[in-house]
C-alpha cells in the first residue's frame, strides 16, 4: 500500500474528495451509505467492530454512532492517520491500533472493510483474508465494500485521487471467490450509489437496483461458520 501518501492525514480529505466530488456528494455521505446498508444486513447488536483499514478514522466514528453499543477498534498501517484519528475520534469507545498488532486484539463479532483491497498486491489478497478471518468469533460477520471496477464514473473518480491512480481494482466475483477460499460463507452481494446529487430526487429508486451489478461500489456480505453443537 502507498503509506507514504495514507501518512498525509490532512491532506487525505481533500485528496479524496477532488474524487468523490464529481458525484456532487462528500465523504460523510458515502460513509453513512455504506453503514446503513450493512446496518439493514447483519445481526443488529456485535459486541466488537474492527474497522480494518480504518484511514483518518471517520468511518469509525460514524459506526460507533450507527451501533451504541458495540465497542470500535479502527486498525491501519499509517502511523500519521492513527494519530489524526486518535486525536479526532479517539474515545473509551472507539479505539485505533497499527494492523502490526492485530494479534494481540480480542475477537471481533463484525469487520467493516471499505477501499482497502484494491490498495493490496493481489499476491497478498488472500492471505489478509485468512487472517482476517482469525481476528473473528465463530458466527461472526464481514461486509467488505469495494469500488467497482465495472462502474465507468468509479474508476473515473479513482483516476481523479491521488493515491488510487495506481491501484489495481477487484471485481466482486474475484472478491467472493477470495472470501470463500479464506473460510468464510458468502451470503450476500450488494451494488450501491447509482446516481449523483443531481439526480438525487430519484434514488428512491436505487433499492431496486441493489442485485445489479452496476453500482459505484459493491459490497460482499460473509459470516464466519459457528461452532458445531
Amino acid at each position: 500500500m502507498p503509506e507514504q501518501l495514507f501518512d498525509r492525514a490532512a491532506e487525505y480529505e481533500a485528496m479524496l474528495n477532488q474524487g468523490i466530488g464529481l458525484s456532487g456528494e462528500n465523504q460523510e455521505f458515502f460513509i453513512a451509505g455504506r453503514i446503513q446498508d450493512m446496518r439493514s444486513q447483519v445481526p443488529p447488536s456485535p459486541r466488537r467492530i474492527l474497522d480494518f483499514g480504518c484511514g483518518t478514522g471517520k468511518s469509525c466514528s460514524m459506526l460507533a454512532q450507527a451501533f451504541p453499543t458495540a465497542q470500535i477498534v479502527g486498525v491501519d498501517l499509517s502511523q500519521q492517520a492513527l494519530v489524526h484519528a486518535k486525536t479526532s475520534f479517539g474515545s473509551s469507545r472507539v479505539l485505533f491500533e497499527n494492523i502490526a498488532d492485530l494479534a494481540r486484539l480480542e475477537p471481533f463479532d463484525l469487520c467493516y472493510i471499505n477501499g482497502v483491497f484494491h490498495h493490496i498486491r493481489p499476491s497478498e489478497r488472500q492471505s489478509t483474508l485468512v487472517m482476517i478471518r482469525e481476528l473473528l468469533t465463530p458466527g461472526a460477520h464481514l461486509a467488505l465494500f469495494e469500488n467497482n471496477p465495472w462502474n465507468p464514473g468509479a474508476r473515473m473518480v479513482m483516476r481523479r485521487i491521488p493515491f488510487d491512480r495506481d491501484a489495481v481494482p477487484l471485481s466482486y466475483l474475484e472478491a467472493r471467490r477470495r472470501i470463500k477460499a479464506a473460510g468464510f460463507q458468502v451470503y450476500g452481494t450488494r451494488f450501491l450509489f447509482y446516481l449523483p446529487k443531481a439526480l438525487a430526487a430519484l434514488r428512491f429508486i436505487e433499492p431496486l437496483f441493489v442485485n445489479v451489478p452496476l453500482g459505484a461500489q459493491y459490497c460482499v456480505l460473509a459470516s464466519v461458520p459457528a461452532l458445531s453443537a
